[in-house]
């Protein structure tokens, strides 16, 4: 087994990143393919993803999944919240019983530089005190990861990256792991904190509301 990461937030909440080593036959004597999916890459991050949603609850109703117009998976009659997210070698999951969740994992590149000024406000990026390069990179990378997750927890599309989700105070932890408090406000207000955690080469973020 390649389980990563696995945190239980609440009672009703859990979460957990697969390190994908294992081939897809590994994933689908244990889940099904849902939809055709040519790229091996990307079929692998659909099996893992799908895989840790029946792991982390053993019986969530995987064959009942389907896709939005907005590409958000869902389950008609919601007895799950979920939300699923790949990246590289890497897939997570979030998921509750009770409340609308969203999750997002991101491998830092130095891509996010050139993008920051697209998703991100001028006090936003005054938020970043870097002491190099690299940690410019990586806050840069914790940003987008929090705001795709507050996206994937909307799941209703239209969403305008500066300023429906807005940024608003970062809370540096130990071991690399702290809150960052952001402010929702397509059509009224929702104020959230969003817990992250960082490793060397993956950041993950996560909102439940």
């Amino acid at each position: 087994m390649a389980l990563f990461y696995t945190q239980s937030i609440d009672e009703a909440t859990k979460l957990a990143i697969w390190k994908i080593e294992e081939p897809e036959s590994f994933f689908l004597e244990k889940v099904p393919l849902s939809r055709e999916i040519t790229h091996p890459a990307k079929r692998l991050q659909h099996l893992a993803g799908r895989f840790l949603l029946q792991y982390l609850y053993p019986d969530f109703p995987i064959r009942l999944i389907q896709i939005a117009d907005t590409r958000k998976p869902y389950l008609p009659e919601d007895p799950y919240h979920f939300s699923i997210s790949h990246c590289g070698s890497y897939a997570a999951a979030i998921v509750s019983t009770e409340k609308r969740v969203g999750i997002d994992i991101e491998q830092p590149t130095g891509r996010i530089l050139r993008i920051m000024n697209k998703f991100l406000g001028e006090n936003e990026i005054s938020l970043i005190v870097p002491h190099n390069t690299d940690q410019l990179v990586k806050m840069g990378t914790l940003f987008w990861s929090v705001k795709e997750a507050m996206f994937k927890w909307y799941s209703h599309g239209e969403i305008d990256f500066k300023d429906h989700l807005q940024l608003k105070e970062l809370f540096l932890g130990d071991n690399e792991e702290g809150v960052v408090r952001a402010l929702f406000t397509r059509f009224h207000s929702i104020p959230m904190n969003l817990p992250y955690k960082m490793w060397d080469d993956l950041v993950l973020t996560w909102v439940v509301v």
